[in-house]
């Protein structure tokens, strides 16, 4: 049994929670290694929902310890209330079952308050942030101001890091971003409860994480957000603030890479994003409105109207590359169900020539046409489907295509929101 590492290959949105959720089963320990409460995994077990937005999804197997690893950025009072939430619903959330990184860095108010009005100094320009101070506390983090898990351990560091960060950020809110400044004293009092709750959780995850593989137990990386939302190698600007692809679970968990064993790559069987950003392959008509009715694709975490359009294989052979994929995991093949036709991109035109990458220039992007393979649809109701073989022959064409376009096989096929609509192709954890 090997480590099996799961990251989105699009613009985030992909159906990571159930995967995840699906293939905890497997694992011993579930870990989170970057972002922070700007994304949100939905999962659907016995027809209730959850949304996941800091708690890794192995959270709902009871048997399972969840790791959150440094590389995430936590808003203490978002993660106090997920794990109130899942008490309230019968699920055990103790230091037991749940370890948060001394070195993950801390979401405070100032990020959140910086974020939102440097989003509305933008107007039209914005970039479509969340407004949950994520990027601004990466900065922090990078400009070696940031306030750390650990921190809120030691009551001194604490109140010395938030008057210091203070001056600075206020000076920014109110002289440059004409916004009202922030106060000491309710910051620290608040964070300083909190500290004391979150004090039992808070561990050193790279040594656990390194016991338990000595231990022989199997660990499963949890990602957030998608490929093409890198901040080195997405969309660039309009990206988030972390590094959502495999090689950071190295540095966002603490983990060397001869410890990861298989990567599996998530890609919706269609495409969508949220907020601003190039969007090749968005459709702007009824087939766009039936795919975004029909897949529910509405933000986890925002609520916003995600923009869909036809699968981008160009997106997804990028994040071929960028990740080392071993398998993929198609999700959401149901919601083409009723189209005459579904098309696939494989390539962009790019001023009257053929490429086979996402360029780095936006400007250059903007001029990229989408060149389509156009494949029959499919009627059949899918979603009792066990096995490839009971898909509709154009539902297998489709899954054809992909395999063949990206020459990364399936490992499942998600053929609706439960756990049980599930097609297991292979088992990630077997490396062999």
């Amino acid at each position: 049994m090997g480590n099996v590492v799961v990251v989105g290959t699009q613009w985030g949105d992909e159906g990571k929670g159930k995967v995840v959720d699906l293939l905890a089963s497997s694992a011993d320990i579930v870990v989170r290694f970057q972002g922070g409460n700007n994304a949100g995994h939905t999962l659907v077990v016995n027809g209730e929902k959850t949304i996941c937005h800091l708690i890794p999804s192995g959270i709902l197997h009871e048997d399972k310890k969840c790791l959150i690893g440094n590389g995430v950025v936590v808003d203490p009072a978002v993660l106090l209330e997920e794990m109130n939430d899942l008490e309230k619903r019968g699920i055990s959330v103790t230091p037991e079952r749940l370890s948060l990184s001394e070195k993950a860095h801390i979401v405070m108010p100032y990020h959140k308050a910086i974020d939102l009005a440097r989003e509305a100094a933008k107007g039209s320009g914005k970039l479509g942030t969340t407004g949950r101070g994520i990027g601004p506390c990466y900065e922090d983090k990078v400009a070696r101001t940031g306030i750390r898990a650990v921190d809120l351990l030691e009551p001194d560091t604490l109140e010395a890091k938030i008057r210091t960060n203070l001056k600075e950020k206020n000076f920014y809110l109110e002289k440059f971003l004409k916004a009202e400044p922030l106060e000491f004293q309710p910051i620290y009092e608040k964070y300083s409860s909190m500290a004391e709750i979150l004090a039992p959780f808070i561990a050193d995850v790279s040594q656990e994480i390194d016991q338990a593989i000595k231990d022989g137990k199997t660990i499963l990386f949890e990602g957030a957000q998608g490929t093409h939302l890198d901040v080195d190698h997405g969309t660039y600007p309009f990206v988030t603030s972390s590094n959502p692809i495999s090689g950071t679970v190295c540095t966002g968990a603490g983990v060397g890479p001869d410890k990861l064993h298989h990567v599996v790559g998530i890609v919706k069987a269609y495409t969508t994003r949220v907020g601003a950003g190039p969007f090749p392959t968005e459709l702007l008509d009824e087939t766009g409105d039936y795919i975004q009715e029909r897949g529910a694709e509405f933000g986890a975490t925002t609520g916003r109207r995600r923009r869909c359009g036809w699968l981008d294989l160009v997106v997804v052979r990028d994040s071929v590359r960028l990740n080392g994929l071993t398998s993929l995991s198609i999700t959401k093949l149901d919601v083409l169900t009723g189209l005459e036709r579904v098309k696939v991109c494989v390539g962009y035109e790019l001023d009257g020539r053929r490429i086979e990458s996402r360029p780095a220039s936006l400007k250059k992007l903007a001029r990229c046409k989408p060149l389509y393979e156009d494949l029959p649809g499919w009627k059949e109701d899918i979603s009792s489907a066990k096995a490839v073989k009971d898909l509709p022959p154009q539902a297998r064409n489709y899954l054809k295509v992909i395999e063949e376009r990206t020459a990364v096989p399936f490992s499942l096929v998600s053929v609706g929101p439960g756990r049980e609509e599930t097609i297991k192709l292979k088992d990630p954890f077997e490396t062999s």
